[in-house]
């Protein structure tokens, strides 16, 4: 009799189970008829993912998880939709909270530090590679995949289809972080206004040369010139040649460290960053891990004659051609600005923002025509005098999802559930259409985005051409992100207040860069703390020394020689035939 007992409760159990999984289905299948297209897979293959998921997630079901990201139309697509979505296929509650990129570093930081689990998982930016991999205190994402959490990981997964995992790969080759989101920092410019005869024919009469896509940065002052002193007004309204912000806050560091100073001409050659300089002006040595040190007289730029222009440059041109008010700007309030419809460019333009610029003229965007068309394009941003051919031209911007090891381990495979299925191919296509970062050949390449192209201002041909590459995020030369980053904002905000001069300001900040580091070489001597890749500073020399042997670039007696331009069709052109 107990063993009849006990088949009935275990038949029930499985008749129970049944009807979860089958109502999992239910959800899975609503899910791909009414939200997840287009997608590169076939409805029948879609299921077939949402499957697995429904699968793998079992042992999960009734968890609830935490995770944070910044702030970007990608990640509210995901926080408001994509969390019901994988409730309801998977019955794993994810609270996937968003604040500042800021907060969210220091909610990184935080957690590192004292080793309490803040957030299951993180969408922490690729910049932090140079921290995961040498302080080891985030999962291996190869070792994770092929151990722990191989159970958890999407067998159609497709790594090779993801455009940035070059930049979340340690120097050890392995794989610490998976995009989620991607986004260049570009020149946007008016090309309606651009086009206008009239103004062409003023600008090359005054100039010299033709209105169009400046190639460098004098070129860029001279129509940021133009548009605010000349023209002035275009249809009854005041406009300007220019658009930044400079609030003292933690957002102005990294309009800095994502390549200004690399953009002016600081860094060394070199791919995917600057050897043995990068864009932070800190020097490693090919084939070294340990830093040497920022300051001009440590062989580093940070403080050089480029990185000082770079920092005049952007001050100058704030105060002289940005709309008044845009020095108090943080970097949320800049970029939707330009939707107002009074700015001529902004060499310093995040595509991230381009879903907001994209907006109907019924949502108060005025750089769309009547029928949704951008009046405005995207091009390659101009260098400064200091660049040469074969130096960074460009920051890239790979949010990834990033699981630190403090987080207890059914946890984190959780978070490495929901992590992989919002940058599954059922789901990538339509949220790249949301968001319009993005992270798989597969998307970019779709069909769908053939059809849209058009009314997203150069986009997708950017993303299509081989270009792309050659804008990249912050690389390994950093040693601990969060402690250095958080210097830059506070010595360049007193530039922007008239405190401290260009000079003054950048050398605080390489001298400041080079204590904090010279602590972390003592840390990692003693203990071993970044795993014997630690900063090892040189000693100080001379800055003419350096000028002489490989460290940053002297004074050019000429930081303004003559604008060029190029015309944006040709350039598109130039993509599309690559």
């Amino acid at each position: 009799m107990r063993n009849i007992l006990l088949s009935a409760v275990a038949v029930s159990a499985m008749i129970a189970s049944s009807s979860v999984v089958q109502a999992d289905e239910a959800a899975a299948k609503k899910w791909i008829d009414q939200e997840f297209q287009p997608s590169v897979l076939s409805k029948e293959q879609q299921m077939s993912e949402m499957d697995w998921f429904i699968k793998a997630a079992d042992p999960f079901k009734g968890m609830e998880i935490n995770v944070l990201s910044e702030g970007i139309p990608t990640h509210s697509y995901e926080s408001e939709v994509l969390t019901k979505a994988f409730f309801e296929i998977t019955g794993i509650k994810v609270n996937h909270q968003i604040l500042g990129e800021g907060e969210v570093v220091q909610a990184v930081q935080t957690q590192m530090q004292t080793k309490r689990n803040l957030y299951d998982a993180y969408v922490n930016d690729s910049d932090l590679i140079g921290t995961h991999s040498r302080l080891q205190l985030a999962y291996n994402l190869t070792d994770f995949m092929a151990g722990e959490a191989k159970d958890v990981t999407n067998p159609g997964l497709d790594l090779e289809d993801f455009m940035g995992t070059q930049f979340t790969t340690g120097p050890d080759g392995d794989l610490y972080q998976l995009p989620d989101q991607q986004f260049a920092n570009l020149y946007w410019f008016r090309k309606d206004w651009f086009d206008n005869p009239e103004f062409k024919a003023q600008f090359k009469a005054k100039y010299g040369y033709e209105l169009g896509v400046p190639v460098n940065w004098s070129a860029y002052e001279d129509i940021a010139e133009f548009f605010s002193k000349d023209v002035k007004n275009i249809d009854g309204v005041e406009i300007f040649g220019h658009m930044d912000y400079g609030k003292r806050a933690p957002d102005l560091g990294w309009r800095m460290t994502d390549a200004w100073l690399s953009m002016a001409g600081a860094g060394s050659k070199g791919e995917p960053n600057g050897v043995p300089i990068d864009e932070w002006g800190i020097r490693m040595e090919a084939g070294s891990c340990n830093p040497v040190g920022a300051s001009v007289t440590r062989g580093g730029a940070a403080n050089g004659p480029a990185a000082v222009y770079a920092i005049r440059k952007w001050d100058e041109w704030l105060r002289n051609f940005a709309p008044p008010g845009a020095a108090s700007y943080d970097f949320y309030q800049s970029l939707p600005a330009l939707s107002q419809g009074n700015v001529a460019q902004q060499i310093f333009w995040y595509t991230a923002f381009t879903a907001d610029m994209v907006k109907p003229k019924s949502e108060g965007n005025n750089t769309v025509d009547d029928a949704g068309n951008p009046l405005w394009r995207m091009a390659p941003s101009p260098h400064g005098p200091y660049w040469e051919e074969g130096q960074k031209v460009g920051y890239q911007d790979v949010g990834s999802w990033t699981i630190l090891k403090s987080t207890p381990a059914e946890r984190a495979k959780a978070a490495w559930l929901y992590a992989q299925f919002v940058v599954s191919k059922t789901v990538d296509v339509k949220k790249s259409h949301v968001g319009l970062t993005f992270i798989r050949d597969s998307s970019v390449n779709h069909e769908s985005f053939s059809e849209r192209a058009p009314k997203l201002g150069g986009l997708v041909e950017f993303y299509r051409s081989p270009d792309r590459v050659a804008w990249s995020p912050t690389g390994i030369n950093v040693p601990d992100y969060p402690k250095l980053a958080q210097l830059w904002w506070q010595q360049i905000g007193d530039v922007n207040s008239g405190a401290f001069t260009p000079q003054e300001a950048m050398d605080r900040l390489a001298g400041e860069m080079d204590t904090i580091m010279g602590r972390m070489e003592q840390a990692d001597i003693k203990a071993n703390v970044y795993g014997g890749c630690g900063p090892r500073l040189n000693e100080e020399k001379d800055a003419a020394w350096w000028y002489k042997n490989g460290g940053a670039k002297p004074k050019l007696d000429n930081e303004k020689p003559q604008g060029t331009t190029v015309n944006y069709d040709d350039l598109v052109a130039r993509w599309n035939a690559n």
